[in-house]
């Protein structure tokens, strides 16, 4: 039985969305912990959310069960789906926010989920669909539905890396999709025509310098020392990222 169901939304930190998942969730069984693993990825946009989901999973517990909802088809035909990744558990629409897991994975399964509740509203599939069956699994109930062949499935297509901004975070780093092991440390990256080089950690350039390294989920990351990479480049999530030479 799963212990520990892990959020990942666009909802925002605040409001009315967060909260009622945590309760469907906890009224369908109350030895589950709920935690909000990051509920302010880029609105509407799955594919971002979905290198940074990546990024994380392999650094937390196998037994993690993760609700994933960055919905802006919700109410229309998209399928729901179940993805199982090297063991791994993961709910959520079909738009791609679950595809690059899949593609890491050494062995994973998907399942296109047909089972719907006796009230499902048309704008939150989150609280009425994502967040019950999640309950399910964790419960270890079976989930009506049916297997699904991987080309079937948005966003399995999508490249290895995304040489993109996906997330900022609070202090106005700017993650990237792309992978650490990718790029020689002796390499630049280029944002809207400025190049900016490696350094290890923040302590190894001089306040207001901006840098890039490896971050902690093994991510391009472009900072400065205490200073704000977003405002100093005018950069949001979707801006592209040049890697000279490639």
């Amino acid at each position: 039985m799963t212990r520990l169901i892990a959020l990942v939304t666009d909802f925002g930190s605040q409001g009315i969305y967060t909260g009622q998942m945590h309760a469907v969730l906890l009224a369908s069984n109350p030895d589950i912990a709920v935690v909000d693993l990051v509920n302010d990825l880029p609105a509407f946009q799955p594919q971002l959310g979905a290198y940074l989901l990546a990024s994380m999973i392999p650094f937390l517990p196998q037994d993690v069960l993760y609700v994933c909802v960055v919905d802006p088809g919700v109410g229309s035909d998209r399928a729901a789906l179940v993805l199982k990744a090297d063991g791994r558990s993961l709910v959520g629409p079909d738009n791609g926010i679950l595809a690059v897991v899949a593609r890491r994975a050494g062995d994973c399964r998907w399942w296109r989920i047909t089972w719907k509740p006796a009230k499902l509203s048309h704008s939150f599939h989150g609280r009425d669909l994502f967040a019950p069956v999640a309950a399910m699994l964790a419960r270890d109930d079976p989930v009506p539905g049916e297997p699904i062949a991987a080309e079937q499935v948005i966003g399995t297509n999508w490249p290895g890396d995304l040489a993109k901004i996906v997330y900022v975070d609070h202090f106005g780093n700017l993650i990237t999709g792309l992978r650490s092991e990718s790029l020689s440390d002796r390499r630049v990256v280029r944002v809207n025509g400025r190049s900016i080089p490696f350094a290890r950690t923040f302590s190894d350039v001089p306040p207001g310098s901006a840098f890039w390294y490896a971050n902690g989920n093994g991510l391009v990351e472009i900072a400065v020392n205490q200073g704000r990479a977003e405002q100093m480049f005018n950069l949001r999530p979707g801006d592209a990222v040049e890697i000279p030479g490639q």
